[in-house]
């Protein structure tokens, strides 16, 4: 499967607190999405979430915003929710998140009057010492399935 460069939002993004998306996909305006081929955000987690305390928990939001720093105009489009130790639903268990885990955030179709002009992720980290590295893209809901997560099997000395 084929990944486009500019449906690509997060490229190893190593993460240690609360940020957004290293970028964000430009509609040109706002507008409907979601409509004629399903879509979704796809997460590939290159390196595993940190655990260490026992308290860390991982939020993923996809988010419209008008601007594109995601500061104005935010709003949740989809969410998945995971927490170490025991989660309170509807989080599931931070343990998912180790390396090659893939999953995705559907996007609901929506209208140019419940849009906005930039679709990006947040990555909201709580707890003692969260820290993930992932990598986050756009594709059509039909090809998630078919995206696996190899090693690069690279060395570097």
């Amino acid at each position: 499967m084929y990944i486009d460069k500019f449906l690509k939002v997060s490229d190893s993004q190593a993460l240690t607190a609360t940020a957004v998306a290293t970028n964000v996909i430009d509609l040109t305006v706002a507008r409907g999405i979601g409509n004629g081929e399903p879509v979704a955000f796809v997460f590939s987690v290159t390196v595993a979430a940190d655990q260490t305390s026992g308290d860390e928990d991982y939020t993923i939001d996809v988010e419209y915003s008008t601007d594109a720093g995601q500061t104005a105009g935010r709003q949740i489009i989809g969410r998945r929710i995971f927490e170490s130790g025991t989660p309170d639903a509807p989080a599931q268990n931070a343990d998912l998140l180790v390396s090659g885990f893939v999953f995705a955030i559907p996007l609901p179709p929506t209208t140019a009057g419940e849009s906005a002009r930039y679709i990006g992720v947040r990555y909201t980290l709580a707890g003692t010492s969260p820290s993930m590295t992932i990598d986050a893209y756009l594709a059509p809901l039909k090809d998630v399935g078919q995206y696996v997560a190899y090693a690069d099997n690279v060395t570097v000395g």
